[in-house]
């Protein structure tokens, strides 16, 4: 009995040393904020939800939609808009019940097809893409991904379209997998393909995440939030994205991204580390090529130039976790904060105690129109 709880005592070991060298541990990465270049009071709150919400997506028109985020484990509304002061379910919810299971990124494309990722509950199941037209409410496509593209352990949880809407690409943030990879989707053909996986642009680096004085660490210590590729950004001729938990923004054009006949060792080589940049979730991007960055330790958005040159935006409190952006008319920037500490294996009861949950906006200030 004793030789065989102490071969039970070593698995155990053995185990929780496997699990924390691939998932715990971690250094504090340094803040890189600077003085904001706007008060805090310039952040407007745009709406406020019971349950927490993960990805907002503003059209040309102003219309605001929303997930509400796969973390906090809904039974109701995955996806809903903001229509003069309530927020509705979109499209209905019976038909939420067929097109969705754990839909969390959004973007809107120059046809106002509103384009949803899910990531099938990290690849446990069927991951789909789902196209929407604005106009008519009609579902145009839905699409799902096999095993190849969305593996067990994989998170398609971002997405952005190209500015003539026959590309989309779509990050894996691959959590569990620790895989990540930039998938590239064909609009017309419906072809789709990962590339650049595990490549170290798109890996999370040994950075434990802080919040709110505390590391974002689980089963005491063993396993550390971090993440791989999250927020991406997608202009005329550049693709942005940066790790969760890594310290550089890249970028390649658009151009060698969607060349399929270049081998992967090639395309690895046409990437550029653009800047350094903070812990981050989401990214978007104005047309003179700026792009905006959350900053989840400090409760602030950046702006890195075209020229590298990173800045401080805005700070405030109000940003438990800001998490993705979205220009919408009036050159208004829109942040949804997912508070996601208070989600990831909290109870439904800690979770409700957190709410409301919030989407803001401001305007950063800019000479160019907005991206995407």
């Amino acid at each position: 009995m004793k030789t065989v709880l102490l071969s039970l005592f070593a698995l155990l070991v053995v185990a929780a040393t496997t699990l924390w060298v691939r998932h715990g541990g971690g250094e504090p990465y340094p803040d890189l904020t600077k003085p904001p270049q706007l008060r805090a009071d310039a952040l407007e709150e745009v709406l406020s939800y019971a349950e927490p919400i993960g990805n907002v997506a503003v059209n040309r028109d102003g219309r605001v939609f929303f997930t509400v985020h796969p973390e906090s484990r809904p039974q109701g509304n995955r996806l809903l808009e903001h229509v003069d002061g309530a927020s509705t379910p979109y499209p209905s919810l019976r038909q939420q019940s067929e097109l969705f299971d754990t839909p969390l990124g959004m973007a809107i494309d120059r046809f106002d097809r509103l384009w949803v990722i899910d990531h099938g509950n990290h690849g446990l199941r069927s991951a789909s893409i789902i196209a929407i037209d604005l106009a008519s409410g009609n579902v145009l496509r839905k699409q799902n991904f096999d095993a190849t593209i969305a593996p067990a352990g994989s998170l398609l949880q971002d997405l952005q379209i190209s500015a003539d809407g026959r590309t989309i690409v779509i990050a894996d943030a691959s959590f569990w997998r620790k895989s990540p990879a930039l998938v590239v989707y064909d609009v017309e053909s419906g072809d789709v393909r990962r590339v650049l996986e595990g490549h170290p642009s798109v890996s999370a680096e040994n950075y434990t995440i802080r919040y709110q004085g505390r590391n974002m660490q689980f089963l005491g210590g063993i396993v550390a939030l971090r993440g791989g590729v999250d927020g991406i950004a997608m202009g005329d001729d550049w693709l942005y994205w940066g790790a969760l938990n890594g310290s550089g923004l890249y970028r390649i054009r658009i151009k060698d991204l969607i060349n399929d006949r270049l081998p992967a060792s090639q395309l690895a080589t046409l990437l550029e580390r653009f800047s350094d940049k903070p812990l981050s979730d989401g990214l978007s991007l104005d047309t003179s090529g700026n792009v905006y960055l959350t900053d989840v330790e400090h409760h602030a958005i950046h702006r890195v130039d075209p020229h590298g040159e990173l800045s401080t935006l805005i700070q405030s409190r109000e940003l438990r976790w800001p998490d993705a952006l979205s220009f919408g008319p009036d050159g208004y920037l829109y942040v949804a904060d997912s508070a996601l500490p208070e989600l990831i294996l909290k109870s439904t009861e800690h979770i409700k105690s957190q709410g409301p949950f919030r989407i803001f906006r401001f305007q950063p200030g800019f000479d160019g129109v907005p991206g995407q």
